[in-house]
This record gives C-alpha cells, sequence and structure tokens, in this order.
C-alpha cells in the first residue's frame, strides 16, 4: 500500500496520476498545508522541507520495513521504477530523455509557475509588486514555449512514449487560463494537452480530494493569527539539541 500525505496542489496531483495509471492501490492521507499540518513533527520525519507530498510504500521491492520519500520529482522515479512503467530503465537514452524533463519540471516550471500566482495574490499592502509580477508572468509565457517547441515533432515530452516526463509536468498546465495563456499562441503544447486531459487515469487523479473544504468562518481569529505566524515568512528550523 502506498500512503500519500496529499493536498489537492499541482504537486498532489502529480502523484495521484501516477498511481491511478498504475492502477496501484493508495490511501491518502490528508496534510491540511493551509493549517500548517507539514510542520508536525510526524511529518517532518518524512518531509523535511516540511512541503507535500511525501509517500510512505508499505510494501518496497527489498521486503524491508516501510520506505518513505519526499519531492514529487523523487516519488515519480521511486513509483516508475518499483512497477516497470512510465520511465525505460534498459535503454539509457530513453531513461534519460525522460528525466532530464522530470528535472526540468522541479527546477523550472514549478518553482516558476508557483511563483507567478504568489506574486499575483500579494495584497497591494506589501507594496509595489509590478516587477515580480511582469517577471514571473514572462517566465510562464517563456516556458510554455518551452513545452510547445518540444513537441513539435514528438507526441509527448520525452518522445514517443507517454512518461512520468508528462505527468509530472501536465498538473500545472491544468490552469493555463488564469496564467494568462492563449493556447491559440501554443498549437503543439494544446494538442499535447488535450490528449493527456482525456486519459481516464489522469481525470481519476486530477479528482482526488482530502476530503471535505474547510469552512473559512469556522477559523477563529485567533487560529488564522497562528496559521500566518508558521506559513509566512519562514526562516531556518534550529537544529535539535545534542
Amino acid at each position: 500500500m502506498i500512503q500519500v500525505h496529499y493536498w489537492p496542489t499541482p504537486n498532489g496531483k502529480k502523484v495521484t496520476i501516477l498511481l491511478e495509471e498504475l492502477g496501484l492501490p493508495y490511501e491518502i492521507v490528508p496534510l491540511n498545508i493551509g493549517r500548517g499540518d507539514q510542520f508536525t513533527d510526524n511529518f517532518l520525519a518524512i518531509g523535511p522541507n516540511n512541503r507535500m507530498p511525501a509517500i510512505v510504500d508499505t510494501a518496497p521491492n527489498d521486503g524491508g520495513e516501510p520506505l518513505s520519500v519526499f519531492e514529487s520529482g523523487a516519488i515519480l522515479f521511486y513509483l516508475a521504477e518499483k512497477e516497470g512503467h512510465f520511465w525505460p530503465q534498459d535503454d539509457v537514452r530513453a531513461k534519460y530523455e525522460v528525466a532530464q524533463w522530470v528535472i526540468w519540471q522541479m527546477a523550472n516550471q514549478g518553482p516558476k509557475f508557483g511563483e507567478r500566482g504568489h506574486f499575483s495574490r500579494v495584497p497591494a499592502s506589501a507594496g509595489d509588486q509590478s516587477y515580480a509580477q511582469r517577471r514571473f508572468n514572462d517566465e510562464v509565457h517563456r516556458l510554455y514555449g518551452v513545452m510547445n517547441n518540444r513537441l513539435y515533432d514528438r507526441r509527448y515530452l520525452a518522445g514517443d512514449e507517454y512518461s512520468i516526463a508528462d505527468i509530472i509536468s501536465f498538473p500545472w498546465t491544468v490552469s493555463w487560463a488564469q496564467q494568462g495563456i492563449d493556447l491559440g499562441e501554443f498549437r503543439y503544447f494544446k494538442r499535447w494537452f488535450e490528449e493527456v486531459s482525456a486519459r481516464p487515469a489522469v481525470q481519476r487523479g486530477l479528482a482526488v480530494t482530502a476530503g471535505a473544504p474547510e469552512d473559512p468562518a469556522s477559523v477563529t481569529p485567533e487560529e488564522q493569527e497562528r496559521r500566518r505566524g508558521i506559513l509566512y515568512n519562514q526562516r531556518a528550523r534550529p537544529a535539535p539539541a545534542a
């Protein structure tokens, strides 16, 4: 069984999509990142960067104790290798075609799309954000162009076969309209997006929730203040005493 410490964000949905594609049984362990669940000691034992998702495989292939993996890219590598699907292992060229696009997503698409979203939500009281907004809007546009040009002469990001390179990149593109993207400008990306969107396992993975949404009216002013204190302007956690 794969236990998925999860909240329904693009990073979480990468994992549920792959699990659905693989047909693996899994259990969702809700991790409410708006409430700060990612800072608990129990979660930090498997997710030391206090970010979700993380998984625990209760039946790893080595037959040993449960194995935990954090970082969505590492999780996709682990699951694809464990099951022998969506990441070729015997052909070194095909293997690293996939690997480099997984790393591209982790190092470029995810962070830059995330920063665009962050600066688009910054309140006016925080000061002029026009440079940051322009910078990350442009970077998101550039990265759609990278995908579009890559898909010009191949069906999927890593070649002719659907792989974890596509699975890891897709959830961040679902909100293309809110990101200010005109699909008419990126015809090859649009073809890929429509094809991946139509996969039943992708649709099931996107639909995974972490329980009923929280009612904002139920959050007291004291709880709001507590959350602000742990979620914003984070700095290094002190190491445990010797």
